[in-house]
């Protein structure tokens, strides 16, 4: 039986390398749809901690995983050899940037090398990690033919699907997200587009890997050049002392013509930090600058400096100066309600003041301890004790179970970087972003 028919029988076993915020909610979506489901992962603290049953991830619940493992149709493994016996294989690795700035395919290519010790002939890949356009068939394609020896939609299949996860998103999931599907070949195409149609509402075929890798690049290209615009309005509001806020609320009444972007302390997570470095890179390789990617990038990268300059002058109205102060940030996540701190801004947040002499703690509901620049931290109770005791707090990410009631009554002074507090009185004690 050719694998498209085995797929759409639900015959196949599916795997998934990578068990993080794209690959774990792949997996429960494959478990649901009927497939028999391996997943895969060189950590083997996650995939002990998924075999007891317990989640690492905001959007996964204990009970579904409880779920899926209960249907004797899902397992997790660090065992690389495990590649050989499923039928289709997804590669949901990170793909994040070196040192340098660049791109950095490090994960990409321990997992082309893992795939390439136990490939087996009819075998479905599917890359889902964020990279630059021609990657799926300059770095994967000649290292999957075996040097010419398996072509491509007949001995093997392969394609590229963007992953388009938003941590933290209760409406839209892996499920109800479009996915983006292209393939080397029409086959291969089709192959992946039969995986993904048990478990995703909509399929979007395009006509090559490069087009959907491009896609994503785009989506979040566009959420970083209109973010860099919104930041760099932000800064000209507070010299204009027009509230920016209140600008973009008025802003999007118009029912056509705009779309709301909002400032915040820099940017956070997994792919907008990153993808526009990944295209810009891509560009400058065939002697294109993206002009606009590198604006906004240093629009962007310097809001957390602006975060620091909007403290300075919140202690200097209290007489204060940086050095020696005691600086709470509230939320440590790039983002609200998810325990995730990759690329977060606050951290250089935290980097500059510590700069500067201040005193750093934080508080955040889902980030219990982290190491941060050589030395271990916990996270604060948020008590008024403890908001009193600060010289000022920066509110970082707005987490809903933040007692914002409590943190306007007890701190000295508040830079607000998220507009969480604008229904509040301020007093002279609120600094917006």
């Amino acid at each position: 039986m050719p694998l498209i028919e085995e797929i759409r029988a639900r015959k196949v076993r599916a795997g998934v390398m990578g068990l993080g915020y794209v690959g774990l909610p792949l997996c429960l979506e494959f478990v649901r749809a009927g497939y028999h489901v391996v997943g895969l992962d060189s950590d083997v603290k996650k995939v002990e901690s998924l075999r007891n049953r317990t989640s690492y991830i905001t959007d996964i619940s204990n009970e579904k995983l409880i779920e899926a493992f209960d249907t004797g149709r899902f397992e997790v493994t660090s065992d690389q050899t495990s590649i050989s016996t499923v039928h289709t294989l997804n590669i949901c690795v990170p793909t994040p940037l070196n040192k340098s700035g660049t791109p950095d395919l490090s994960f990409v290519k321990a997992a082309l090398l893992s795939i390439e010790q136990n490939q087996r002939p009819g075998q479905l890949y599917i890359l889902e990690s964020t990279t630059y356009p021609g990657t799926t068939e300059e770095a994967l394609l000649p290292v999957l033919s075996q040097g010419g020896k398996m072509e491509a939609g007949k001995d093997f299949f392969l394609a590229f699907s963007p992953e388009r996860i938003d941590p933290g998103n209760p409406e839209f999931n892996t499920r109800n997200i479009p996915k983006v599907v292209g393939g080397v070949t029409k086959a291969c195409t089709e192959c992946a587009a039969a995986l993904y149609g048990k478990c995703v509402d909509t399929i979007v075929r395009v006509n090559s890997p490069r087009v959907a890798e491009m896609v994503k690049l785009l989506e979040n290209t566009f959420r970083s050049v209109n973010i860099g615009l919104v930041n760099e309005l932000a800064k000209m509001c507070h010299n204009l002392d027009v509230n920016i806020w209140e600008v973009i609320d008025a802003a999007k009444t118009k029912p056509f013509g705009f779309m709301p972007f909002y400032p915040g302390p820099g940017l956070g997570g997994h792919c907008i930090p990153v993808d526009p470095i990944y295209l810009s890179w891509k560009a400058r390789q065939m002697g294109f600058e993206a002009r606009f990617i590198a604006l906004a990038d240093q629009v962007n990268s310097s809001m957390p400096q602006f975060v620091v300059d909007l403290v300075v002058k919140a202690l200097g109205d209290r007489g204060r100066a940086l050095n020696d102060s005691s600086i709470l940030i509230l939320g440590i996540t790039y983002k609200a309600d998810v325990n995730d701190i990759r690329e977060s801004p606050a951290l250089d947040v935290w980097q500059l003041l510590e700069s500067r002499g201040a005193r750093v703690s934080y508080h955040d509901p889902y980030v219990d301890s982290l190491e941060f620049q050589g030395t271990d931290h916990v996270s604060q109770p948020l008590t008024p004790e403890i908001l009193s005791q600060a010289d000022c707090s920066v509110l970082l990410a707005s987490h809903e179970s933040l007692d914002f009631d409590m943190v306007c009554e007890h701190s000295s002074c508040t830079v607000d970087t998220r507009n969480a507090l604008s229904g509040y009185s301020s007093d002279g004690r609120i600094y917006k972003l």
